[in-house]
């Protein structure tokens, strides 16, 4: 057995010691005891503890993946993302002060994707072990709202129903205003008896939707959500902000940016988080790369009176950016792209005769490289807010302003 003092965390939660070793669940400033293999330590005892480690608040946290950080202090926990989107930003060469981060409260996850396999004994039902297939049961998650809670264990059923041993299934549920909407994916493929069974389950629970593999099979009602004034029904399975903390706090933000502009471009729109709120006072076009989820949007905004005129555009924002001259008719920008960020787009943005933009990032690293762009060719950072909707995970957001010199 050797000792090990750990100085750091690394970037999914992992204790790094002074030798560059990863020890799971170890904090900085512990010294902890086990062996070395393969530059990871395993089941290390804690010789000496933490002031900021804490009894996780889950049962399920040492076995599920979904938690990495429950071990340790919320204060710990806000300066450390906080101080991870500095250190991206320091990377490259930028310097800006953050504001303090905004954290979604506990039993506030609306979107879980659950994972249901067969086994020779029944089903099994829950989220992934940490760095594993494995799956752990986890009826007690304090993550999820509770009406998702509720109905974990009848999921069990639609595993019964649908899964297959030889592939596992996602079970995605989303809470929204009418009902739980669940989306399977790589279920069985559908016999008569099967969607008479399906059929029943929906009647039995409630749902306001069931889809199957892509396919609408069954509902109670329609499942809104609500962004803004605005209702809108999304496709099945479709993404969201994770919590309404969480989009409630990113929305202001971007309000925020963009305030006084007379037209705005919202630029990876998805179903309208920020274009329906946005339209209930600019003008707004939005774009986006799947056409399903803009039918959404516009749904949604003929079905809300008051609104400022909206227009949509189908545009893989990472093969065709909108150029230069086609940005030139707005006063404002919104980009909220995925992990890999918007280089392409910024690189346009920064041509244009733009002066505002509004920037959420879900990838800290992806952001730091394209205010590098944005900083470089004239823009400054108004301001930067670390948004924390993925709780205890090593998960980091956040929204940010930039302005033209």
């Amino acid at each position: 057995m050797e000792r090990f003092e750990v100085v750091r965390l690394g970037h999914k939660g992992d204790g790094i010691t002074t030798d560059g070793v990863f020890v799971e669940g170890a904090l900085p400033g512990e010294i902890v005891e086990g062996t070395a293999e393969n530059g990871r330590v395993r089941g290390a005892k804690i010789v000496a503890p933490s002031a900021d480690r804490v009894k996780p608040a889950c049962r399920h946290a040492k076995a599920c993946g979904g938690c990495a950080l429950q071990h340790v202090s919320d204060e710990f926990v806000a300066k450390w993302k906080s101080d991870f989107v500095a250190s991206a930003l320091e990377h490259q060469g930028i310097s800006a002060e953050l504001e303090s981060i905004l954290a979604s409260p506990p039993q506030s996850r609306r979107r879980a994707i659950f994972h249901g396999r067969r086994t020779k004994k029944g089903v099994m039902l829950g989220l992934h072990a940490r760095a594993s297939d494995s799956l752990v049961p986890v009826p007690d998650c304090i993550l999820m709202v509770p009406e998702i809670m509720v109905v974990y264990p009848k999921l069990e059923q639609l595993v019964l129903l649908g899964a297959s041993r030889r592939a596992e299934m996602d079970i995605t549920v989303i809470a929204t205003e009418t009902g739980l909407d669940i989306s399977v994916e790589n279920g069985k493929e559908l016999t008569l008896d099967m969607r008479v069974d399906l059929g029943q389950f929906v009647r039995d629970l409630g749902l306001a939707r069931l889809s199957w593999n892509g396919e609408d099979l069954a509902g109670e009602a329609q499942p809104y959500l609500r962004f803004g004034q605005a209702r809108v029904v999304p496709p099945p399975g479709a993404f969201l902000q994770a919590t309404k903390a969480g989009e409630a706090a990113l929305v202001a933000l971007m309000r925020r940016a963009v305030q006084g502009s007379d037209r705005v471009i919202d630029l990876f729109a998805g179903c309208g988080t920020f274009s329906l709120p946005l339209a209930e006072e600019t003008e707004v076009h939005a774009v986006e790369g799947l056409s399903d989820m803009l039918d959404a949007l516009m749904a949604g905004w003929r079905r809300t009176e008051g609104l400022k005129p909206m227009t949509i555009e189908t545009r893989d924002l990472f093969r065709q950016p909108v150029r230069r001259d086609e940005l030139n008719r707005f006063d404002a920008a919104i980009v909220d792209p995925p992990r890999p960020g918007a280089l392409a787009q910024c690189e346009e943005i920064v041509e244009s005769r733009l002066k505002t933009l509004g920037y959420v990032s879900c990838n800290p690293i992806t952001f730091a490289r394209d205010a590098k762009t944005l900083i470089e060719a004239g823009f400054e950072i108004e301001w930067i807010v670390p948004v924390d909707q993925f709780r205890w995970s090593p998960h980091v957001e956040l929204a940010a302003c930039f302005r033209r010199r």
